[in-house]
């Protein structure tokens, strides 16, 4: 069932979008050669709490951290553990937190020190791809459009585009409908309406498109072991257009973004 928001529960939404820009753009910046997942994580849950709200993953499925560390050929819901961070990985840290009963969502993949072209190349195409469909995010438009345009994106470079894992409606519960696939032929033709607030979130490999998962039941890869690349907005959509909740204009994301996008 589609939830339309009022005025309030948007403005509540709002707050809890630049709180989790917050949050994560301190753990982006923090995420250097030599750190830690559990100390991204701890970070995380520790400015979550101060800020007065909730961790939104921390319990949810039996899932026992405040952050999602998915560290190169990981796709999505990597397991924050004592691996430390080098020099040339990627990290994916994706996050969310409730706030005044409503939740917020987003993810970034971060380089780490120095990365290879490709690595940089697909990190900005999963980024443009996000945004591509941000454009679209407007009442009338519907989710094929949104999935049309995470595809055009990516197509030319001949990636995968991950098709087991999707965006979602947001609100009072962390997954709402609708679900919004990253492709054309699996999305619906639903009309967006303002009012709706959604998470829209490529996932593009590499490689291959196919993912499993691994004997922890959260930790998905890519099956050859390519890399793979993961952003993710919460929108909401308006009669004058798509507005990023949860946008990336903190210090912290210029700092990282500007290594991999120039």
């Amino acid at each position: 069932m589609l939830k339309i928001k009022s005025k309030r529960e948007l403005d509540i939404m709002r707050t809890a979008g630049r709180l989790v820009a917050q949050v994560l753009s301190a753990v982006a910046e923090a995420a250097k050669p030599g750190v830690t997942l559990d100390e991204l994580d701890r970070l995380a849950e520790k400015l979550t709490l101060d800020a007065g709200a909730r961790p939104a993953f921390k319990g949810y499925m039996g899932f026992r951290h405040t952050l999602c560390t998915s560290v190169n050929e990981a796709v999505v819901h990597g397991v924050p553990s004592a691996r430390t961070l080098k020099n040339g990985d990627i990290v994916g840290l994706d996050y969310g937190l409730q706030y005044q009963g409503y939740y917020g969502d987003s993810a970034v993949t971060v380089p780490i020190g120095t990365i290879p072209p490709h690595a940089a190349q697909l990190m900005k195409a999963t980024r443009d791809s996000l945004y591509a469909a941000i454009e679209l995010c407007r009442p009338g438009n519907s989710l094929k459009d949104l999935g049309r345009a995470v595809e055009g994106t990516v197509k030319p470079f001949k990636y995968g585009i991950v098709k087991e894992f999707v965006g979602h409606g947001i609100g009072q519960s962390l997954h709402e409908d609708p679900q919004i696939p990253n492709y054309e032929a699996g999305a619906s033709n639903l009309k967006l309406k303002a009012g709706m607030t959604i998470c829209i979130e490529p996932m593009i490999n590499a490689g291959t498109s196919q993912v499993k998962v691994l004997e922890d039941r959260w930790t998905a890869v890519t099956v050859d072991g390519a890399l793979s690349a993961h952003y993710e907005h919460t929108i909401a959509i308006t009669d004058n257009g798509p507005e990023v909740l949860t946008e990336w204009d903190e210090p912290g994301f210029k700092k990282v973004f500007d290594r991999i996008l120039h």
